[in-house]
């Protein structure tokens, strides 16, 4: 069984509330799962202590069970000190927007014209 540490979400519309789960990864998010491991409430502020709260024993069982964290999961046990830091990778981060380049492109291209006159 393929088993994912996962947020379900809860709360109303627009005021998410996240439950941190153990669950087989074929269960859909909000559906059925194992064990409920902790909250995540995106609305506090990022240095309040209430916005994540893990049962860190019950996720490292599970870690050890096999489960496998999802992106943001992964975040929130690396800043825990359970997970190591990995290293992410973003392609496109330094990469402008198609307008950009097309302003570039133009600026460019006035720079260019009046040089060869």
């Amino acid at each position: 069984m393929a088993m994912k540490i996962r947020l379900a979400r809860g709360g109303s519309k627009k005021r998410p509330h996240y439950a941190i789960v153990a669950t087989d990864s074929r269960m859909p998010r909000d559906g059925r799962f194992l064990e409920k491991l902790g909250t995540y409430n995106p609305l506090l502020a990022k240095d309040s202590e209430d916005r994540v709260k893990m049962n860190v024993e019950r996720v490292q069982y599970w870690l050890a069970q096999g489960a496998q964290p999802t992106d943001r999961i992964a975040r929130f046990l690396e800043a825990a000190g359970v997970l190591a830091k990995t290293e992410r990778k973003n392609m496109k981060k330094a990469e402008p927007g198609d307008k950009a380049k097309k302003r570039a492109a133009e600026k460019a291209a006035k720079a260019a014209a009046p040089a060869e006159e």
